[in-house]
């Protein structure tokens, strides 16, 4: 019993400076990590970085650090630092094949914080989604559809896929089609549908918007209609430009041409 209480004091005063001396480093990394982080993100908030970007760094270094703090912890326990990074390099390796997809989602979401195709509050079409960016989280993106539907998309395909940035340019071009009768004056007819545009204030002026003759088609004559909008206004100037051409058509007399045998057939 002696002996046991001998060796217990003996452990205790070799291991406990040890442990305290461990305990000390812990804390005091784990404070200097957190103001180390907070200043990071400081500094990215100085340089008008992505907010997003500022918490996927801000997390990814804080990561870092507590891992390299805790291999530091570890060492002054006594542990030999090469057989633990064996340990972790193998749990790496075994983990990594378990979650491929999501190593890759990590990997898209990298790529995005990095090339910034767009950002939180874009404009975008991407596979097979067109929406609002809500949100870019390291391993999806989140985007709000026009009916109001979240979309949760993998930022692997994301990055490997075709983007479409409505909103990068700041402007949009409307491609509307009007077909009118044969009979109608072509001149009057473009003044006409001009000035439904012109009329219209979220219609640009640069750049100034076009109409013209696109196709001589079986029973009409159609019209390419191109006014130009600022990204936020494009749904509202598509459907008041279609409503205005129909009233200012029937005001002026133009005939919209339509199928006459369905109507027909419709009858019978």
């Amino acid at each position: 019993m002696e002996q046991y209480i001998e060796k217990t004091k003996e452990l205790l005063m070799d291991y406990a400076p040890k442990v305290v001396t461990a305990l000390a480093i812990l804390l005091v990394g784990l404070f200097l990590i957190k103001i180390v982080v907070k200043g990071v993100k400081k500094v990215m908030q100085k340089q008008n970085v992505d907010i997003t970007l500022q918490k996927f760094l801000g997390d990814l270094l804080g990561w870092a650090l507590k891992a390299l703090l805790f291999v530091t912890v570890i060492s002054k326990l006594g542990v030999a630092t090469t057989s633990f990074a064996a340990i972790i390099g193998a749990a790496g390796l075994a983990i990594g094949l378990a979650l491929q997809g999501s190593l890759s989602n990590f990997a898209g979401g990298t790529l995005i914080m990095i090339f910034k195709p767009f950002k939180t509050g874009d404009l975008i079409e991407a596979q097979g989604v067109t929406g609002v960016v809500k949100e870019i989280q390291i391993f999806t993106t989140h985007v709000n559809t026009p009916d109001n539907k979240l979309a949760i998309i993998p930022n692997g395909a994301l990055s490997n896929g075709n983007i479409i940035n409505y909103t990068k340019e700041g402007k949009l071009r409307i491609d509307l089609t009007f077909g009118v009768s044969y009979d109608a004056d072509i001149k009057q007819t473009k003044e006409i549908l001009m000035e439904v545009l012109t009329s219209n204030d979220k219609v640009l002026s640069d750049p100034a918007p076009t109409v013209n003759v696109s196709e001589l088609a079986d029973s009409s004559v159609n019209f390419a209609v191109r006014p130009w909008v600022d990204v936020a206004h494009y749904w509202d100037v598509y459907f008041e430009t279609t409503e205005n051409v129909k009233i200012a058509l029937d005001k002026a007399g133009i005939e919209i041409p339509y199928p006459h045998a369905v109507e027909i057939q419709k009858k019978e």
